[in-house]
């Protein structure tokens, strides 16, 4: 009987073992399967291998719809260059004080470098950079990625965008494309690209903080500074400059330029010169040797809720022209005081910054399509742009006599107007020579010289064709800003 119960107990006990197996099988060990590693990666490389998806996936990164930054890092690292400027201290104003020299005697030339970035934006070694990298330099080297090295050439610089135009003697060359600055939209992922502290090739990721900021750097660099920068907070930091902001294809949409901190290191935004700009200055540098600057011929202000309510606007919206100069391309094309341009070329201009970036895109001689808001009813003007001498033409600056160094032109309706004067050459460059030893600064308005008028450019050649290497000239003018007489003495060699 015992043998009985016993094999009975064997029985069952097998039983519900066997029954457990089996409900332990069927019902909870294919909620907790997991695939061992092995397997996993071959699955993971299968679908890697899958054409479609890697299509499907690089598409959705080309239409900021996945967060990766590979594909824009890997179009852009190749293209961005480390930038070396070289220049002696000689040329620093600060430096070339006779105090100083009276007190410890003279000095030698005392080298100095500084470093940035750049871009190269041509297989042929056409290489975009920011004006102040490369600002009173001798020797402009770059550096590529893949180390190799070169002198560049100064193309031209526009000390008003903060640009400036690099060439170097090579071909095939990793270049950026350019994207559309005009359709970066706030919110959108970009990269920066550049060589913070002499760390080369390094790249940040961020979105754009906002579009058309205006921070005020440029306004002693330039009487018409245009000042609309992409705002970012991606990791800018010193050497970055001149380095590249692409979109998350490895589009370039803008150039680094600036950083706002009390530090003078990255704290949290960082601005850079949208890419439509700055495909139009590097156009003008390469076909005329400068830029070309379109101007309306009006004074103009953003709109606020008081502006709006002295002019009775009905919405607080666009760019209120508040003063409109006689002979300039609005008073002819009919614009008036009060109105308030809100599109140019359907571009909408809902701030200075704004308008002013539009502006920049365009050439004397051109025809655009301004809209305004007249009596809160919209009406299009046909405008034909003039320069800022009030003509339609091409200004091409006057390189003249190495022993000076130094770029002219003629003082323009704007200056003329705000220092009183209907007369003078303006100094619009400085480079190495005798202008730059006597401490004159680039802005400076020739009135005479050798106490003869200078009403233009060919009157200052023919006083200058009278002198001989040698020879000591009196320089007599004043500052854009300035409300002083300054007399210069000059040694031409």
């Amino acid at each position: 009987m015992k043998t009985k119960t016993f094999i009975g107990n064997i029985l069952i006990a097998g039983l519900s073992a066997l029954l457990t197996v089996i409900i332990y099988t069927n019902y909870f060990q294919e909620k907790i399967k997991r695939p061992d590693s092995e397997t996993q990666k071959r699955k993971a490389l299968d679908l890697l291998e899958d054409s479609n998806l890697v299509n499907f996936y690089q598409g959705n990164v080309a239409k900021g719809e996945i967060n990766d930054f590979t594909v824009a890092a890997e179009n852009s690292i190749h293209a961005v260059v480390h930038v070396t400027s070289k220049y002696n201290l000689e040329n620093n104003d600060s430096y070339n004080n006779s105090f100083y020299e009276w007190l410890f005697g003279e000095r030698n030339n005392q080298p100095a470098v500084s470093f940035g970035s750049g871009v190269i934006i041509s297989e042929d070694g056409y290489i975009v950079t920011n004006n102040h990298v490369i600002e009173n330099s001798d020797e402009i080297q770059v550096v590529l990625n893949d180390k190799r090295t070169f002198t560049a050439k100064l193309v031209g610089a526009d000390p008003g965008t903060d640009l400036a135009l690099l060439k170097v003697k090579s071909t095939e060359l990793p270049f950026i494309s350019y994207g559309n600055s005009d359709v970066l939209k706030v919110g959108e992922w970009v990269l920066a690209v550049g060589n913070p502290f002499n760390l080369t090739s390094t790249v940040t990721a961020g979105i754009v903080s906002a579009k058309a900021r205006n921070i005020n750097i440029l306004d002693n660099k330039s009487n018409y500074p245009i000042e609309s920068y992409i705002q970012t907070d991606a990791a800018v930091n010193k050497g970055n400059s001149g380095g590249a902001l692409v979109n998350l294809r490895g589009e370039l949409v803008g150039i680094n330029s600036a950083i706002l901190s009390p530090s003078g290191s990255y704290s949290g935004y960082s601005f850079a010169i949208p890419i439509n700009l700055v495909k139009k200055v590097v156009a003008d540098i390469i076909k005329f040797g400068e830029v070309q600057r379109a101007v309306l011929g009006i004074n103009i202000q953003d709109v606020n809720s008081e502006t709006a309510k002295k002019y009775n606007l009905d919405k607080i919206e666009g760019v209120l022209v508040s003063d409109v100069n006689d002979g300039g391309a609005a008073q002819e094309a009919g614009l008036k005081q009060g109105d308030v341009i809100v599109e140019v070329n359907k571009a909408k201009t809902n701030s200075v910054a704004e308008l002013t970036e539009q502006m920049g895109n365009y050439r004397p001689g051109e025809i655009i399509y301004i809209t305004v808001k007249r009596d809160n009813k919209k009406k299009q003007f046909e405008v034909l742009l003039r320069n800022m001498l009030g003509n339609t033409k091409i200004v091409k600056t006057d390189e003249f006599f190495s022993i000076l160094g130094a770029s002219v032109q003629q003082v323009d309706n704007i200056d003329k107007r705000r220092l009183d004067i209907n007369y003078g050459v303006k100094i619009t460059g400085i480079k190495k020579g005798a202008l730059r030893k006597s401490g004159i600064k680039e802005g400076f308005i020739i009135l005479k010289m050798q106490g003869q008028k200078v009403v233009n450019v060919d009157d200052l050649k023919k006083i200058l064709s009278k002198e001989n290497e040698g020879a000591i000239v009196e320089l007599k003018g004043l500052y854009p800003e300035g409300r002083y007489m300054y007399v210069y003495q000059i040694k031409l060699e």
